[in-house]
């Protein structure tokens, strides 16, 4: 059998290309061809940081077919497509022994590559062992492009159904990148009154009205007075804030009435100031959310194949493995029109 390739950040704004044997699963182990592999904002920072993120996440987002399953393998066989995920709770855990399985610690270990099983890289790659654990079934109304962006249809999915909004809410998004714009569709298939969607990006704001949002403004005033004239002067009863951008943590939270949810999707990498006699005067709910449970999964692909969540859009380009490198500098620099790209590491 030919050797397969795999990228990974050898140093800071570096991808080495390599080579190695096919790997054979071990027990409980399956052998993943990668059909394609998103590439995400935390691929980006591992790049620039050459190896700030544990080497199995470089390449989170990825799907494919089972090419081989060890010994023990019962949930899935040989043949069958399907994508990266995490357990169910696995009851052991000191979490899960406490009653926590919501927040297993075995499952969150797998969802950050930080686990003892965690494969040594990343879906940049042809193939993949992980353990069976790691892998779900995909539903077969889904096209190969569809499973691509399944992962961060659960990252969102986990965020809002976190978040507990509620039938009729006025709902603010705050960023239309592919987080953005994948919560957003969430949060209008869990049954928003109303969401608007904030966004600097001219392009992206196109993105938002190409999956069906109207109330989509540019930073400021315009916006600001919308959102009281949706919600008489009150805020917004959930604010999804996608950006990362540690410096918008109180501006958002200012437009959330009293008593609403501010809800934390994006990642920052740097320090922030908040007002805390502002979030506790006003009695503000805030949510953290961070990747998600095995039944995450099951419930982004079905929003997708239902078409609650139309993530066709998002995709705006399909590469090899050969120009991750240059894509990912492209990307670290700002310069680039693309959302979701997906890297087809087989072609």
């Amino acid at each position: 059998m030919n050797p397969t390739r795999i990228a990974t950040v050898s140093a800071s704004h570096s991808v080495e290309l390599s080579e190695e044997a096919v790997p054979v699963p071990g027990p409980g182990q399956v052998l993943v061809r990668i059909r394609y592999c998103g590439i995400c904002a935390t691929d980006t920072h591992g790049y620039a940081s050459g190896g700030f993120i544990p080497k199995a996440v470089f390449g989170h987002e990825w799907s494919g077919v089972v090419a081989a399953a060890g010994e023990g393998v019962t949930t899935v066989a040989e043949g069958d497509r399907v994508v990266a995920s995490v357990g169910p709770a696995c009851g052991s855990c000191a979490m899960c022994r406490a009653g926590h399985g919501e927040h297993c610690d075995t499952a969150f270990a797998e969802a950050n590559g930080i686990g003892p099983d965690a494969p040594e890289h990343g879906g940049f790659a042809q193939h993949l062992v992980v353990s069976e654990r790691r892998v779900q079934r995909a539903l077969d109304e889904l096209s190969d492009e569809q499973l691509g962006l399944v992962e961060p249809t659960a990252v969102t999915f986990h965020a809002v159904r976190r978040a507990g909004q509620r039938l009729g809410d006025v709902v603010v998004v705050q960023g239309a990148g592919p987080i953005g714009l994948l919560a957003a569709q969430h949060a209008r298939h869990a049954g928003a009154g109303v969401v608007v969607v904030v966004e600097p990006s001219e392009a992206r704001r196109a993105a938002a009205a190409a999956v069906g949002f109207t109330e989509v403004f540019a930073p400021g005033e315009a916006f600001r007075a919308r959102v009281l004239e949706l919600t008489n002067g009150l805020g917004a009863d959930v604010l999804y804030e996608a950006t990362g951008v540690a410096a918008l943590f109180q501006p958002s939270a200012e437009l959330v009435r009293r008593g609403g949810t501010l809800a934390l999707l994006g990642y920052p990498m740097s320090g922030s100031e908040v007002s805390y006699g502002d979030w506790q005067s006003r009695e503000l709910t805030v949510i953290g959310s961070l990747a998600y449970t095995h039944s995450d999964f099951l419930g982004a692909m079905r929003a997708i194949a239902d078409g609650a969540v139309d993530v066709a859009p998002l995709i705006t380009g399909i590469i090899g493995l050969d120009e991750l490198p240059a894509l990912l500098a492209k990307l670290d620099g700002g310069d680039t029109r693309h959302a979701k790209v997906l890297v087809a590491p087989n072609g």
